[in-house]
């Protein structure tokens, strides 16, 4: 059990550079539909929970604390129906018809001016979509990037942790984020922690239709909200193998699925639809070079021993098993170790969805 103190040190590392900056109208009509179309015609896209985390120790590593000791939570209590898929990765769009939307240059001066930058080039582009879903996240981190540690070679759970921890900050790599959200629903926003998960929450109001943010996700608690008919928010049926798909007869339509069988259909209008937009960002050059060149990198097990030396100096102690990266117990006990805990605060218009068995 972490001493209030503590926690509040553990708070106020989960901090962005800025606070996120709303913007209007960030894509043409024409880029949403490009991008819609995408979606709809080469899925089908599988559950976020189900691509990043292998168990739920995992998946606790990079959101606050909500159980109880000695609850051992299960993936299936994380179960909401929300699907991934990248346009864009390693720097690179993967589909031709979205070039300008990934190689932005509005998105890029975006990034350069929240971090007061010189440069900036664009890294990753993905997607969140679902119909009517509820939201059971009590707040979480996007993965934070290291120099030599980073998503592409390195589970989620670590590099959320070494972000937690405060430990790494001369090894962060800046990030910035453009998120936009296409969603018609006057109810679902965005909820965020700009001073840390124990201090007050904000939010962008919806609705939220083309509407977006530039942040610093990885060192900003924050969470979606819930959208769509309560009734409707869990569909029967869903499960880890549920995927999501445009509906081949209809483009305006999209299919929830279990191998043939339709678990729910919903109209575009439905969804709310995120296009996650990331990019790197340097201050100078000399910063440009150091990360491209991998001249102070880290290593995994470096950033293992930097921790556990930390806990030990703190009279903690745990030591490394043989494969740390996917011990459930280790997991565990070094998440608990840097876990602020849940957000104290949620606004009173955008609470924590009930659990409800799909």
């Amino acid at each position: 059990m972490l001493s209030d103190e503590r926690r509040m040190e553990l708070s106020d590392v989960l901090r962005p550079v800025a606070p996120p900056r709303e913007i209007d109208n960030v894509y043409t009509d024409d880029q949403r539909e490009r991008l819609l179309n995408v979606v709809h015609t080469h899925g089908p896209w599988r559950l976020i929970i189900a691509q990043h985390f292998a168990s739920a120790d995992e998946l606790m590593a990079t959101m606050s604390g909500a159980f109880p000791e000695g609850f051992t939570p299960s993936l299936d209590l994380f179960l909401t129906p929300t699907f991934r898929g990248y346009l864009a990765n390693y720097g690179t769009v993967l589909y031709p018809e979205l070039h300008d939307c990934f190689y932005n240059a509005a998105f890029l001066e975006h990034a350069k001016r929240y971090w007061n930058a010189e440069y900036a080039k664009p890294e990753m582009m993905l997607f969140n979509i679902n119909g009517p879903c509820a939201n059971r996240d009590p707040g979480h981190l996007d993965s934070p990037s290291f120099r030599g540690v980073r998503h592409e070679n390195a589970p989620t759970w670590l590099c959320s942790v070494m972000g937690k921890s405060g430990l790494f900050s001369d090894y962060l790599i800046k990030m910035a984020q453009v998120i936009t959200w296409f969603c018609l629903d006057t109810g679902s926003g965005f909820t965020y922690w700009p001073d840390g998960p124990l201090k007050a929450p904000a939010r962008v109001l919806p609705p939220i239709n083309n509407r977006g943010v530039v942040v610093q996700n990885e060192m900003m608690v924050h969470r979606g909200e819930a959208n769509g008919p309560l009734e409707q928010q869990i569909p029967s049926g869903l499960a880890f193998d549920t995927v999501f798909t445009g509906d081949p007869s209809d483009r305006n339509h999209w299919l929830l699925k279990n191998g043939e069988d339709v678990i729910a259909r919903h109209h575009t209008d439905e969804l709310r639809f995120l296009v996650h937009w990331s990019a790197e960002v340097f201050s100078d050059y000399d910063e440009l070079k150091k990360n491209m060149e991998g001249s102070d990198d880290i290593t995994i097990d470096r950033a293992i021993d930097m921790m556990l030396d930390d806990l030990h100096a703190k009279g903690i102690k745990l030591d490394a098993p043989s494969a740390p990266l996917h011990d459930p117990e280790f997991i565990a006990a070094l998440n608990a170790a840097y876990d602020v805990g849940g957000p104290t605060r949620y606004p009173d218009q955008a609470p924590l969805s009930a659990f409800q068995p799909a």
